[in-house]
């Protein structure tokens, strides 16, 4: 099956549906601005008939109920399921006319019941209007009239599916389906039609892949907080489950209940080894009806199994007729197809005869419910192809199935319910009941309760009024019968309750639902899902099964620790753990799912049966290690209660529970805060980088006023990337008067403030992959987002963070929090057990400073001192190699010393048999030399020396945030009669930079760019050229003698061609900006001045520098300078060109015409920065790069 082409087909089906039945809307003046009246008489001065007329109100009076955009997706979506209705039922040879209704018997898009419309037998057509059409060469009519024909035909035997067209659908039936491209012939032409022969598969994908852009979009608006309408719950909660993990959920649910009050029909049901042994190699046999996805119970004790034995007694008593199955979330209809399969085999085990067995599954089986009225449409119309499938009379028999939309009350006609009542007091009551109780139901689908009723009595009733003529008997039957069915459905109890409910989250849900889940479902309000695993306990019989296909939240999560105590009472009899992937439509770790069979009983030390199926990473890899029989464990669920939460970590051997349960928990010896939510991040939080370093408070050790109050930002904790034992200090805080503007922020919560400060170990709360924990010097704040550890006493700290940083703590996270979710809550539950190792001490000390001296070796830390190929070598290359052997042996001796620890702690636990102490080299989180990376931020300090950022002379910071003068001195003042200028203590040539110290002054060994403009062009323009700064740094620091070997090496790091200034020219143009913002995260220091894609100019500032003249000095003294080059250049190439020959005059036509761009680039830019130039502009540091950006983004490069 070609899955690509029927979602091509689906996505374009919708599009292109709503399109044309829009179209036609407008054809009658219907449209969402204007509508001329209902009552109108003709339209654009043709006369309407009666039919028209009447169809033109229904479909305004549906407008003005549900507005324009709903009842257009509506009758679009209704003419889909038609269309793949007729074209599988045309396929199968399932019409009763067996008249291909789209393609002739060779398959082509030529109808075979236009071909034969003089011949067909189809009620209610009339063959007089087919000759007039026919004779009149109307082809197109004749075949929309001979299609709706068809469609009013099937209503007999699909009421469902096919209702009779006298409303508004036939009038919005788009016109020219004929011709190419209309959503017919797109539908032959996409869809092989082999394809139509696997009836579930094909509606599935069809149905989902429609439904997919809807979908988009109901998550885009869930981004910007629009909850979810009830018109959107189907679209945003549909997905059609995988094949083999619906035939997993019946077979251990449904069949598991026949056979174990049947067991001696198991060989007729369950493949032989050999059987199953060639199906698991991918040997299908389509007439195979084996039950391969049955998982046989696992070993019980006998005081377990003598109560089993109990239980099956009444299995045992049970006649086919008996049961009753239900999905309760249809979709569809994949789950309900499947059941009919099973239940098929059940029948025949027993001595039914085809046609009786068909019969009584529609009749007394299968029942299913759906929010949406569509997907309802879907599974009806494959449970009555499934019936028709074993029995070819099966439409004869006028048998229809409990298969329904979930219907609402709120406009039901009082008229009609008070003739449908007729004065008695008991019909009266139970009608005032469902239609209270189904008010408002299509927000709240299956998940609501009813009470009920005496269902005879009413559908006596119902078969009373069926011949009457009272005015009110069509909409009696019309309103209130789909109601009364529906009520009967949810209230009744079930055998057998199988489902893939949808997934929503509180935070998607609508106001109304949310309240009622609130009140009604308490403890599984988080999800719907969840709330939907409570229901479904609810539907089944004492002793019954329950299968379902969920997220796996509730296995883990503290919100649903009341559900899983709930269900925790019931017996889990076997699951598929199936994890991230487990739908080959969703990618990434977001939905990770299970599928579960439990049943209504408690059986005490029951054991169940799990499949880990985790590791697989698609569909395929998942359903193939279950039928290896691969990753099965037995579990007692009476085990999982000794977790903190009564996790189901069903893959623990014994001793581990009894660690949970014997063990402290670590939380008894140390305290786990959660920190501050400040309401507004951006407002509050900064990079360090972005603000004055003096504004910084480094080092606050206590929460005191007069220590706080003379910082604005004080350095704080929000989790960040995966990294051990030190880093990710990067972010600052609004801590000024003690957080006074935090704190008048209504959505902000200011908590543990006494935890403020002090030393601590902290975690990332929320990471795609293990946890890793670091050492804080005393001096942060910490966020929500990233909570810490403390202990009064240094060393107890230190020993935590080596037990916290080793695998043994990852061994008891992935079963505390398997949704990668490492909150205070089960990361302070780890089982503890207390050292005082010297041994431990030490090597964590040791961790810290090595994973210190990585993280400060880079520009972004705020104790970056120099750069690390800065040494006193003259070849670049032998400092890169001293550099990668510094780093290959921090890397070599953390790892080692990561081991160790693990060794430690592996003994400590006794967890040999689970662990082993070698860490992987993806694990240790200090870096390795990279060349690529390393001659990038070496580039990238050379420019902070240029800006005065850095100096060669001074390590550390030096402008972020002062004024030039504050530090630089530059000699320009003549003493007279020398030419030399004066200063405290010598004379210094005109021009020179010094830089202050405390004794004094000293000369600069590489000046800094006295007017904070450093342009970048494609040659070599101005003396301060970028190209020429960073040649002159190179030479500075290894020396004029190497200096073209070393500009080699540089180049061939940046992997350029040509010479090596070229190779740097390029990449400050194009790549180094880039490489600027990913290191600075979007908030770049030194900002771009860019003309555009034509480099007519390029210049770099120093935002902290940044003066309100700086963009006035750009414009006079680069801008205007640039503008003269370019028209001087041009000048001489015109002159070129005159005197040149043929050959050359192209080479330099192509030079001018470039010069031409970037002059009309330049000048276009010109007008731009002059604007504002002339405002004078100034910044605050303390906003933010954001924002500061944004008031120059129309003269800035966008940052990407």
């Amino acid at each position: 099956m070609d899955k690509n082409a029927i979602k091509k087909y689906a996505v374009w089906a919708r599009k292109e549906l709503i399109a044309r039945v829009t179209q036609k809307a407008e054809q009658y003046e219907i449209t969402e601005k204007k509508t001329t009246p209902a009552d109108a008489d003709s339209i654009g001065g043709r006369v309407l008939t009666a039919a028209e007329k009447k169809q033109r109100q229904a479909l305004i009076a549906k407008i003005n109920q549900d507005g324009v955009e709903q009842v257009m997706e509506e009758v679009a979506y209704t003419w889909f399921n038609r269309f793949i209705a007729l074209r599988f039922m045309e396929v199968n040879n399932y019409l009763p006319s067996h008249t291909r209704v789209f393609t002739n018997e060779n398959g082509e898009f030529k109808p075979q019941i236009l071909a034969d419309a003089i011949q067909l037998d189809l009620e209610g057509l009339n063959m007089d209007k087919v000759f007039e059409l026919k004779d009149a060469n109307k082809t197109e009519e004749l075949y929309k009239y001979l299609l709706i024909t068809q469609c009013n035909a099937l209503s007999g035997i699909l009421p469902r599916m096919f209702q009779r067209l006298s409303d508004y659908t036939e009038l919005l039936l788009s016109d020219y389906l004929l011709r190419e491209g209309s959503v017919i012939e797109q539908m032959i032409a996409l869809i092989p039609e082999e394809d139509w022969t696997d009836q579930v598969q094909i509606i599935g994908w069809l149905y989902q892949y429609y439904n997919s852009e809807k979908k988009d979009d109901v998550f885009v608006a869930l981004k910007k907080n629009v909850k979810i309408t009830k018109e959107n719950i189907p679209a945003a909660t549909q997905l059609f489950t995988p094949d083999w993990i619906v035939r997993y959920m019946v077979e251990n649910s449904l069949g598991r209940l026949w056979l174990e009050g049947h067991p001696d029909v198991k060989e007729q049901f369950l493949p032989t080894v050999e059987e199953q042994s060639v199906y698991a190699d991918g040997n299908r046999d389509p007439e195979d009806t084996k039950w391969h996805y049955y998982l046989e119970e696992a070993e019980q004790e006998p005081e377990v199994q003598v109560q089993l034995d109990e239980i099956r007694k009444e299995y045992a008593a049970l006649t086919p007729d008996q049961l009753k199955v239900i999905d309760p979330c249809s979709g569809s209809g994949h789950i309900l197809a499947y059941m009919f399969d099973v239940l098929m085999k059940i029948y025949e085990s027993y001595g039914y005869t085809t046609r009786e067995a068909v019969a009584s599954i529609v009749e007394n089986n299968l029942y299913g419910l759906d929010i949406d009225e569509r997907a309802a449409q879907l599974a009806y119309f494959a449970v009555m192809m499934k019936a028709r499938q074993y029995d070819r009379r099966f439409f004869s028999r006028g048998i229809q199935p409990h298969v329904y939309a979930i219907v609402e009350s709120n406009h039901v006609d009082q008229f009609a319910v008070d003739y449908f009542c007729n004065g008695d007091t008991k019909l009266k009551a139970a009608m005032d009941t469902i239609l209270s109780e189904l008010h408002d139901a299509k927000e709240y689908g299956s998940i609501l309760t009813v009470t009920p009723q005496d269902w005879s009595a009413l559908y006596d009733r119902f078969a009373e009024i069926t011949e009457d003529i009272n005015i009110s008997r069509e909409t009696a039957l019309r309103e209130l019968l789909p109601l009364a069915q529906v009520a009967e459905v949810l209230a009744q109890k079930y055998d057998v309750v199988v489902t893939n409910p949808p997934y929503m989250s509180g935070s998607g849900m609508s106001a109304k639902l949310t309240d009622f889940v609130k009140k009604n479902y308490p403890d599984s309000k988080s999800d719907l899902f969840a709330v939907f695993i409570e229901k479904c306990g609810q539907l089944v019989k004492k002793n019954g099964y329950q299968a379902m296909i969920t997220q796996h939240a509730w296995m883990f999560l503290s919100s649903f620790e009341k559900l899983r105590t709930k269900l925790l009472q019931t017996d889990i009899i076997n699951m598929v753990h199936l994890g991230a992937r487990a739908f080959e439509e969703i990618g990434g770790e977001v939905v990770q799912t299970t599928s579960f069979v439990v049943r209504t009983s408690h059986v005490t030390d029951y054991k169940g049966k799990y499949c880990r199926l985790i590791e697989p990473n698609t569909q395929q890899g998942k359903e193939n290690m279950f039928l290896a029989s691969e990753n099965r464990y037995i579990a007692i669920q009476t085990n999982f209660s000794k977790i903190p939460g009564s996790l189901v970590a069903y893959w623990l051997r014994s001793k581990v529970y009894e660690m949970f349960a014997k063990l402290q928990q670590i939380n008894q010896s140390f305290d786990f805060k959660v920190g501050i939510q400040t309401g507004d991040n951006n407002q509050f939080y900064r990079l360090w980088h972005e603000v004055g370093f003096s504004n910084i408070g480094w080092k606050t050790c206590v929460f005191e006023k007069n220590k706080v109050n003379i910082f604005k930002w004080i350095p704080c904790i929000k989790g960040g990337t995966y990294r051990k034992w030190y880093g990710n200090q990067e972010l600052i805080i609004d801590w000024e008067n003690n957080g006074s503007k935090i704190k008048q922020c209504k959505s902000a919560v200011i908590r543990n403030t006494q935890y403020y400060f002090k030393e601590n170990i902290s975690w990332s709360e929320i990471t795609t992959g293990d946890i890793s924990f670091r050492y804080n010097e005393p001096g942060f704040i910490f966020d929500q987002k990233g909570p810490c550890c403390f202990s009064e006493n240094s060393n107890n700290l230190y020993i935590t963070c080596g037990f916290l940083n080793t695998k043994v703590t990852q061994f008891f996270l992935n079963i505390l929090c398997p949704t990668l979710d490492y909150s205070v809550g089960p990361v302070s539950c780890i089982p503890y057990v207390p050292t005082n190792d010297i041994k431990i001490i030490e090597l964590v000390k040791d961790n810290i400073d090595k994973a210190k001296k990585d993280w400060d070796s880079f520009e972004t830390a705020w104790d970056f001192q120099n750069h690390p190929l800065l040494r006193n070598v003259p070849i670049i290359a032998e400092a890169f190699e001293q550099w990668q052997a510094e780093c290959d042996n921090r890397f070599n001796q953390l790892k080692a010393n990561e081991e160790e620890l693990n060794r430690i702690f592996i003994d400590i636990y006794g967890l040999q048999d689970e662990l082993t102490p070698e860490v992987e080299d993806k694990d240790v989180t200090v870096r390795k030399a990279d060349l690529g990376r390393d001659i990038r931020s070496f580039i990238s300090y050379a420019v902070g020396c240029m800006f005065g950022r850095y100096s060669l002379d001074e390590p550390g910071l030096i402008l972020t945030g002062q004024r030039f003068s504050e530090h630089f001195y530059e000699a320009s003042a003549p003493r007279t009669g020398t030419g030399r200028t004066g200063a405290p203590g010598s004379y210094m040539p005109i021009g020179e930079f010094y830089y202050k110290k405390e004794n004094g002054i000293a000369k600069c060994t590489y000046s800094p760019d006295k007017d904070n403009i450093i342009p970048i062009c494609d040659d070599e323009y101005f003396e301060d050229d970028i190209v020429g700064r960073f040649v002159e740094f190179v030479k500075t620091v290894y020396g004029e003698d190497t200096l073209d070997e070393n500009l080699k090496f540089i180049a061939d790091a940046l992997d350029g061609k040509g010479q090596p200034k070229d190779v740097i020219r390029n990449y400050f143009l194009n790549d180094f900006y880039k490489d600027h913002c990913k290191i600075y995260q979007k908030r770049p220091i030194y900002w771009l001045f860019d003309s555009g894609k034509k480099n007519g100019f390029k210049a770099l500032i120093y935002m902290h520098r940044y003066q309100p003249d700086t963009i006035a000095r750009i414009r006079t003294d680069y801008v205007h300078e640039q503008q003269s080059r370019y028209r001087t250049a041009m000048a001489d190439l015109e002159k070129r060109i005159d005197n040149a020959a043929a050959g050359e005059r192209v080479k330099l036509n192509k030079e001018l015409n470039k010069l031409q761009t970037q002059a009309e680039e330049i000048r276009v830019y010109e007008e731009k920065i002059h604007h504002l130039a002339d405002q004078m502009i100034s910044i605050d540091l303390d906003d933010g790069v954001k924002h500061n950006y944004a008031i120059f983004k129309d003269v800035l490069a966008k940052i990407k």
